[in-house]
């Protein structure tokens, strides 16, 4: 199937600007901002005076921090939950607002406000994340202000924004290595004149992995990453003045990651091995992206940018499915969840015994190649009326089609002394032969009213979805017509919501909103799309070196979606499952300090807490015991009741030192009312550090170690067995900038 996409964004705001100034927090009128294409913000003080809650994830914030891991990027911001998987965040689980985490597949993804989950209306399960290293910020949206950036607007919308061409002739060098053999190298050249810009960026990261495997073989990772962009300035159109910008991204990973964790004894006296089954595990990965961007600048009060965009994604995740044992196959969650009862499988798996039967080992190959592409405009109008008021009128549109195409086979293995050797290849297509895919309509229109210090946002969105699904069978590996078994849904949805923001005084201003939340279902024609009503209410505040806010939300679910994913513990189908009626509510925290010691020495301190309680209101199975049988009262699982995050820093002309506190919540990996069970993920505290030296204007060096304290601790019991989180990591490199 071909395509039909979209794309859009230009984005005036109003805003005002905390700044201090005498031990106050003033507030400024500023001009309407006109944002870049790219971006849903485009800096921290809009976040700060949006109608619904969002935060803005500096360029120099991700510069302090120097982390490769957008988990740990996340961790300061309330309202995120997640769960880790591989250490190195290649694979994050993020969730916003007690959405469903497993593989990032409830909230909207954008890199450059273009949607970047590999396909995100017909298998939204984000296998591919951008690098994080890549980035010069990251905006994060809840509330009401999301309905801009479907098809997700239950939770809320992540946009990370890539490195922009720089403004004049610039060459900037980066690497690090350091603990596991690990090394990253960027580099990028760029420049802008009157008429053109461009910008190359190369990067690579590798390490050898934190975990333990047989004759000390490799299980991390190495991945490349190049990226390009040019800008022109057109001639004039129509009176309007005209860009045109090309961006084309590649990327290739080879991982050597696996689903099998461990059992609960052997994490406990050795939480950094791995089984001998899971030696040829491998994750390969390629994806390829081209964006072409238009913008017409009318005057200053009018912009209208369109962006076409295609994006690619080729995935095998060949990896240990199955252990079978005098003939009696049994998945390997299963069996690493039940070592004794399964005490032959788990010697298998181990290695510590010697396959009779050639097909021991079971590795599926989980080939799959994704494609999405669309085309997205939007329109924005503001003008000032009498009385002191002001307008603005944005709508958007976007037609966007994406596919996923899985071609998947089983192969067997003997094992041997703890080695692996492949008796028998599988039947191409036999473990999954069908292509999913999804045509979308989606528009928007949204107004803003503001006079004085009162601003009001009503807005609607519009999703017309059509999801099919042909299914050829697993003995039709030339997809013959005659076996093929078809299935379509069809969705439409409207998705109104109404914000505001009032400034009460220089020092504080509220702000609240009701939205719709909604999610697609499937191609299942019984499948219900999840739908909920969702509230917030907040406050934005500053005294002195004070500022912070806090807010509480309330999201009432009438039918909330689960995935079921392997990587979360079920079948791998890929199907959204409905579990019917469910209320997440909660509270979000943040306080900033900033104390000046000197005057070239500050003291920077943020305090952010977020508390969800995510709970079934009904009683349902879930799909193939996914979340086990589920009562009314469980809590959803994967989502810990309490989060906090205290970050301290101290800048200075020549250095800066960073120290970031992480404190995740015990949370369950089914479905149970309290945290007294065998699914649960304990509580664990995480403390990183990281530290700048300024030898002259170009040269910087460069520190981080990620766990300082050595804490051994279990990040989830998914996708199969108990996985360990980063152990202690040093790292040091350097910095050139021209």
């Amino acid at each position: 199937m071909k395509f039909k996409g979209c794309i859009a964004l230009s984005f005036f705001g109003f805003s005002l600007l905390f700044a201090q100034q005498n031990d106050s927090i003033l507030v400024q009128e500023l001009d309407e901002i006109i944002l870049k294409s790219n971006t849903i913000l485009g800096n921290e003080f809009v976040a700060k005076n949006r109608t619904g809650s969002s935060y803005y994830i500096t360029p120099q914030e991700l510069k302090a921090l120097n982390y490769t891991d957008i988990n740990r990027v996340l961790t300061k911001v309330p309202g995120v939950n997640f769960y880790e998987e591989d250490g190195f965040g290649l694979r994050p689980n993020i969730s916003l607002r007690g959405t469903s985490p497993e593989r990032s597949a409830k909230i909207t993804l954008m890199e450059d406000g273009v949607l970047i989950a590999p396909a995100p209306y017909s298998a939204p399960a984000a296998y591919y994340f951008p690098t994080i290293m890549r980035m010069e910020a990251v905006e994060i949206l809840k509330g009401s202000s999301q309905i801009h950036y479907g098809p997700f607007t239950s939770g809320g919308a992540i946009n990370m924004v890539s490195k922009s061409i720089p403004e004049e002739f610039q060459v900037q060098l980066q690497s690090m290595a350091g603990s596991f053999e690990s090394l990253q190298f960027r580099s990028s050249i760029g420049n802008t004149t009157d008429k053109f810009g461009y910008l190359i960026e190369v990067l690579n990261h590798q390490s050898s992995g934190f975990k333990n495997l047989g004759d000390n073989q490799n299980t991390g990772f190495d991945l490349y990453d190049v990226s390009s962009k040019l800008n022109f300035s057109l001639p004039k159109l129509w009176g309007a003045t005209q860009e045109v910008s090309l961006k084309y991204h590649i990327y290739d990973e080879k991982s050597n990651e696996t689903y099998a964790g461990l059992s609960t004894s052997d994490f406990e006296n050795t939480p950094f091995d791995r089984y001998a089954g899971s030696q040829i595990d491998q994750m390969n990965a390629q994806q390829t992206q081209f964006v072409l961007t238009h913008t017409l600048s009318f005057s200053d009060n009018f912009k209208l940018i369109t962006h076409a965009y295609d994006n690619r994604v080729l995935r095998n995740w060949y990896k240990l499915d199955d252990v079978v044992a005098a003939e009696d196959k049994q998945k390997l969650s299963t069996v690493i969840a039940n070592p004794e009862l399964y005490a032959t499988h788990y010697d298998l798996l181990s290695g510590a015994l010697n396959s009779s039967a050639e097909d021991a080992l079971l590795v599926k190959a989980n080939n799959r190649v994704y494609n999405a592409s669309g085309l997205q405009t939007k329109f924005d109008l503001h003008w000032y009326g009498q009385n002191n008021t002001f307008h603005d009128i944005e709508i958007g549109l976007r037609f966007h089609r994406d596919e996923e195409d899985r071609f998947q086979w089983e192969d067997a293995y003997s094992i041997d002394n703890g080695l692996m050797q492949i008796s028998a290849e599988g039947i191409r297509g036999n473990q999954g032969n069908r292509i999913s895919y999804a045509e979308a309509l989606a528009s928007y229109v949204s107004y803003k009213y503001k006079k004085n210090g009162l601003t009001l946002t009503p807005g609607l969105r519009f999703e017309n979805i059509k999801l099919y699904r042909d299914d050829f069978g697993k003995d039709n590996p030339q997809r013959s017509q005659e076996q093929l078994s078809s299935r379509s849904n069809t969705i439409q949805a409207l998705v109104p919501g109404m914000g505001f923001n009032y400034t009460i005084s220089r020092n504080a201003s509220v702000f609240g909103g009701v939205h719709k939340g909604f999610s697609p279902a499937g191609s299942d024609p019984n499948e219900k799309a999840e739908s909920s009503v969702n509230y917030e209410l907040g406050s934005r505040f500053g005294f002195g070196s004070f500022s912070g806010e806090l807010v509480g939300f309330f999201n009432d679910y009438s039918n909330l979606l689960g995935n079921d994913l392997a990587a979360s513990g079920g079948t791998g189908t890929g199907d959204p499952f409905n579990a019917g009626e469910t209320n997440v509510s909660g509270l979000e925290f943040l306080l900033n300090f900033k104390m000046s010691l000197s005057d070239k020495l500050n003291l920077p301190i943020s305090f952010s807490y977020t508390l969800t309680d995510a709970i079934f209101q009904n009683d349902f199975g879930s799909s193939e015991d996914l979340w086990g049988e589920v009562q009314q009262g469980d809590r959803v699982p994967f989502i810990p009741q309490h989060q906090f995050n205290l970050s301290a820093a101290l800048n200075h002309d020549r250095f800066d030192l960073n120290w970031n506190l992480r404190y995740n919540g015990d949370f369950n990996t089914q479905a149970f009312a309290d945290f007294n069970n065998s699914s649960k993920i304990k509580a664990y505290t995480v403390l990183d550090f990281s530290a700048a030296y300024t030898l002259n204007t170009n040269w910087r060096l460069k520190a981080n170690v990620i766990n300082m304290t050595d804490e051994v601790y279990a990040v989830s019991t998914v996708p199969a067995g108990l996985r360990p989180g980063h152990p202690f990591g040093a790292y040091i490199g350097f910095e050139f900038i021209n």
